[in-house]
């Protein structure tokens, strides 16, 4: 269920008279010459935007057309993408043009796009088994800096499910000359309009159109570069932006209302009404896998991993297809289906047995979506199953597209986020599953054995639970060992080790999957010795950094969106004629942000016992609070860089 944005727009071009792809030695009179750049806007960026002139035309319930006209001052080469343009398109959407003009620093022009030199590129994404989905690809890079690129393009749509959204700011280190953005709504249809972080005094100018309809324009002028900040939102987040949304929109013949979640959601529901039908032989095949079975969990289990065993995931994106299912039937008879279609089977699947499940449109692998704007923001859907002879209300979330997913567990992918319950009766927003730190743990047992030169080796078993597992899973499910090692050296915080041993043991049996990676090091010259004494640093792979120096005002509040719960013991074996002559003193920190805590201990045996915890819960705190974070990063770095000294005694 994949949900591409439709950008597309109008550019008159400024020239008169150029050859096509040609060097101009003389021409027209000098377009956006980088001199009339003002300095507060060249600070910190690697690109301009001189002028952009959006326009959002709806014709009616059921077209629109979108037209752009966009000149980008292009610095360096990592601002060199925004001299590249794709154009998206699809069987409900048609570009009508795309052209493009390239200008030196003085403002000449260059050169001009011909229309051989646009690809027309698939965009297939390398797992569907049929994707409609297009491009026109522009390309004016330059290979001498400063230069200036314009493009100009149009769509038209007859998807008005979307309507533009307008940013134009959208990513960091980017300034913004002039910006402006229009919607035309005819007689009789009312904009939905969000507007966000738009600077102060910026507002719609609402005028009246000659044919009795409606036109908003929003400008902007001036936008410095911006960078994101450490543990803040990304800049994307942050920038201005206005989100539009129709209230009535149309989809190849299928009319809605988008008024709110339960409008929408009904829309959803309707489109997919009654393709839930399951052949009898895949009936009678759920009623034998649930003979004698009771409970009502253990029943959606065996569903569940019998659909993940007998099925897999295959994407189909045709026109109406990246909403409307195909039947149960079709899934039973091929075995594969898009998020939709399989979502739709387990749907089905469920029925049979007697348990009532709803799909859940989300939006995975991005930022939530924004709850009090309903619009279509989905690019995916799970399945949700209230259990129903619960003591106390719950309910199992499942993603029917992974043969390999824990059952009941939605990840990074999917969790921490709202969802749209579809239901007869329309939508409705839920949650699906939150991770916080007490499930997101990682625990490490580490033994270190030193010898006198100061070389060492160690043994490391960590377990992962949680969202603290995610990024393992597709690294523990590889064959190819040397491809393993290589993926977890580039993250061990050592200078010099090599890798004697690696090994992943997943464990599913548990409410949130649990992952031990089992790993062996050999750590040539880990301890400094000089003269009698042995240098160490007892934190052994969970050092945290300190935070950059704040450079002027933090702008950004701290988002700390990742809960999780660290717990390290190290175990070092001293060798014979060592002792310690100098610890670390003990560290205990609590604050709004976590808690942290290390100490080294002198064991009865000769060993070192060093232990470190730290938790940090999901939380985001105002701007005026980055200092005290900063404080608590430093103090937590300071700590886990702190040195054990041993000492060779006289024995």
């Amino acid at each position: 269920m994949l949900y591409f944005p439709r950008t597309a727009g109008r550019l008159s071009l400024l020239l008169a008279a150029c050859l096509p792809g040609s060097v101009v030695l003389a021409g027209p009179p000098a377009s956006y010459p980088v001199a009339d750049i003002a300095a507060s806007l060249r600070e910190n960026a690697h690109a301009v935007v001189r002028r952009s002139d959006e326009t959002l035309v709806v014709k009616s319930a059921g077209r629109t057309v979108e037209t752009v006209r966009r000149a980008v001052t292009i610095f360096d080469e990592a601002g060199a993408d925004y001299a590249r343009k794709l154009v998206y398109y699809d069987q409900l959407n048609t570009v009508s043009y795309l052209r493009g003009t390239a200008y030196a620093a003085d403002g000449r022009v260059l050169r001009t796009l011909k229309s051989s030199e646009i690809k027309d590129i698939s965009l297939s994404d390398g797992f569907s088994l049929a994707n409609d989905g297009r491009g026109r690809l522009a390309d004016l890079r330059q290979p001498v800096y400063p230069y200036t690129v314009e493009f100009e393009y149009e769509v038209s749509s007859t998807n008005t499910l979307f309507y533009s959204t307008w940013k134009p700011q959208p990513d960091e280190q980017l300034a913004v000359e002039h910006a402006t953005f229009r919607v035309l709504m005819p007689a009789g249809l009312a904009l939905r309009y969000q507007e966000r972080a738009l600077p102060a005094g910026t507002a719609a100018v609402k005028t009246p159109t000659a044919d009795a309809g409606q036109a908003y324009e929003w400008q902007v002028h001036n936008l410095a570069a911006v960078e994101a900040e450490p543990d803040g939102p990304p800049v994307s987040e942050t920038a201005p932006a206005v989100y539009t949304a129709p209230t009535q929109f149309e989809v190849q013949g299928h009319l809605g209302t988008l008024t709110s979640w339960q409008t929408l959601g009904l829309w959803n529901y309707q489109l997919n009404a009654g393709r839930d039908e399951l052949p009898p032989a895949v009936q009678a095949k759920v009623q034998a896998l649930l003979q004698g079975e009771t409970d009502e969990r253990a029943r959606i289990r065996k569903v569940y991993e019998w659909l993940q065993a007998n099925t897999r995931y295959i994407s189909v994106q045709l026109g109406i297809g990246g909403w409307q299912t195909f039947p149960a039937s079709s899934v039973a008879a091929n075995g594969y289906g898009d998020c939709k279609a399989l979502t739709n089977y387990c749907q089905a699947l469920l029925k049979t047995a007697g348990i009532t499940a709803y799909p859940a449109l989300v939006r995975a692998n991005e930022e939530d979506i924004r709850t009090e704007f309903p619009s279509q923001q989905f690019n995916h859907v799970v399945l949700c199953v209230p259990l129903s002879k619960a003591a106390k209300p719950d309910t199992v979330w499942l993603e029917c597209t992974s043969q390999t997913n824990p059952f009941g567990y939605m990840s990074s992918f999917t969790g921490n986020r709202h969802a749209l319950l579809v239901t007869p009766q329309g939508g409705r927003l839920v949650r699906t599953p939150q991770y916080l730190a007490a499930d997101n743990r990682r625990e490490r047992l580490a033994d270190v054995y030193l010898d006198a030169q100061g070389s060492a080796t160690a043994s490391v078993r960590t377990r992962l639970s949680g969202l603290e597992q995610d990024a393992y899973t597709g690294l523990a499910s590889s064959q190819n060992l040397a491809d393993q090692k290589k993926a977890v050296a580039e993250h061990l915080p050592l200078a010099n080790f090599s890798i004697s041993k690696l090994s992943y043991q997943p464990d599913h049996r548990q409410p949130v999957p649990v992952l031990t990676e089992n790993l062996g090091l050999t750590l040539p010259g880990w301890a400094s010795v000089s003269g009698k004494r042995a240098f160490l640093t007892p934190n052994l792979l969970s050092r945290w950094s300190a935070l950059p120096a704040a450079v002027g005002e933090r702008r950004t509040g701290v988002w700390l969106d990742n809960a999780f719960s660290y717990a390290d013991t190290v175990r070092i074996h001293v060798p014979a004629g060592f002792k310690p002559e100098s610890l670390p003193a003990q560290v205990q920190l609590t604050t709004a942000f976590g808690t942290y805590s290390s100490q080294v201990q002198a064991q009865p045996d000769g060993t070192l016992l060093y232990v470190r915890r730290l938790l940090v819960p999901r939380t985001r705190f105002a701007r005026e609070e980055y200092p005290a974070y900063q404080e608590f990063r430093r103090r937590i770095s300071q700590a886990d860089k702190a040195q054990v000294v041993l000492v060779k005694t006289e024995a």
